[in-house]
């Protein structure tokens, strides 16, 4: 009985002191693996799983200050900013206040009688040209024929002009003209004021108009397309048209109220160079109204058709 008794009396004497052992260790658990606050001048003891933590947050932090630094600029493009952006290395602006020289040939043009037509050889130009930047230029312009299967006699205009850009493509111009004809032994002259608009139709066309008063109050007016179709990079076919008409008579310039006269044309030009190119072509002209009527009263043709031979050139 004292002998079976004295284990058991044991063991619930070793109870207690194992529940204390037990509430002792769950008590410091908490308390080693809590952070301290903020005011505890203690410093935290360090365990297993919190190094773990840091590490991984280390390590990441690390990969993104290298990614970091690979997205910004590198030492070779901060050079090559510096470089260029540098006051002293600046590249040179664009001139856009340089003056320069612009003329065009666009018809020269040599028309052969043919067979019995009536008439001689004649011939025709059409030459144009500016000078200046471009807001502001002076305009130069020529256009005469010689063509004595129409009114037998020469007839010549020159125009000078200033030119004012308006808007993309096109400029307005003004300035002044003389016109000369020269008909069975007599010349007349008159000269004429100017006010038009020249300019490209983005890929379609190029086009001129102008009116003209005359110093005795004559108005009159010109308008004037033309259109490049090109076949190959070289060869290049262009269609012409021109039209005149005028609000008086004027007899001693064979000219009759109205509409004057039309005239179109087709030449086929192969580019030898950009700046020369010879071409060859027709040209159709025809006069009506009035001015038909002055034609016939001076031994013309109102109505022609012309073979035509000719270079179109421009420096």
């Amino acid at each position: 009985m004292n002998g079976t008794g004295l284990p058991f009396r044991f063991s619930i004497s070793l109870f207690p002191a194992a529940l204390v052992l037990l509430l002792a260790e769950g008590i410091a658990v908490p308390v080693i693996a809590a952070p301290p606050s903020v005011e505890s001048p203690m410093t935290p003891i360090e365990s297993p799983v919190a190094d773990t933590t840091s590490n991984r947050k280390a390590a990441v932090w690390s990969t993104v200050s290298k990614a970091s630094v690979t997205v910004g600029p590198s030492a070779k493009q901060e050079a090559t900013r510096s470089k260029f952006f540098s006051q002293g290395n600046w590249p040179a602006p664009v001139n856009d206040q340089e003056r320069r020289l612009f003329t065009l040939i666009d018809v020269l043009d040599y028309r052969p009688r043919i067979g019995g037509g009536q008439g001689h050889d004649d011939y025709r130009w059409d030459v144009e040209g500016w000078y200046g930047g471009d807001y502001n230029r002076l305009w130069f312009k020529s256009e005469g024929q010689r063509d004595t299967a129409f009114k037998a006699d020469y007839d010549v205009d020159v125009q000078l002009l200033y030119g004012r850009f308006i808007q993309k493509h096109y400029d307005l111009q003004i300035g002044g003209r003389v016109e000369t004809q020269s008909f069975k032994g007599r010349n007349v002259t008159r000269g004429l004021g100017v006010i038009g608009i020249e300019g490209l139709v983005p890929y379609n066309y190029e086009f001129e108009s102008a009116l003209f008063i005359d110093q005795g109050g004559a108005v009159s007016a010109r308008l004037s397309f033309t259109k490049d179709l090109l076949l190959t990079q070289r060869l290049i076919f262009q269609a012409r048209f021109e039209t005149n008409a005028a609000v008086q008579r004027v007899e001693r310039f064979t000219t009759g109220s109205g509409l004057n006269n039309l005239e179109f044309g087709v030449r086929l030009r192969y580019e030898i160079q950009r700046e020369f190119a010879p071409y060859f072509g027709i040209s159709l002209d025809k006069s009506f109204g009035e001015t038909a009527t002055l034609v016939r009263e001076d031994g013309g043709n109102p109505s022609q058709v012309r073979f035509v031979l000719g270079v179109r050139a421009w420096f």
